[in-house]
């Protein structure tokens, strides 16, 4: 059966920590595919630009 996991964090390395955890636990072969994407926007009354990261593992179970 193929499954998926999402993440989503504000900061890469905590994108990073958390696949790699995920990724410890699965053999190579089950591992199909990762998505990966960046989104980035303003708030409205503040003028910190705010990161997404998220990543999408498609993986066999």
């Amino acid at each position: 059966m193929v499954s998926v996991k999402v993440f989503d964090y504000e900061h890469e390395k905590d994108l990073e920590i958390e696949i790699n955890q995920f990724l410890k636990n699965l053999d190579e072969d089950q591992l199909i595919d990762i998505k990966y994407h960046v989104a980035t926007m303003y708030e409205d009354d503040e003028e910190d630009q705010i990161y997404c990261f998220s990543a999408m593992v498609i993986y066999r179970k």
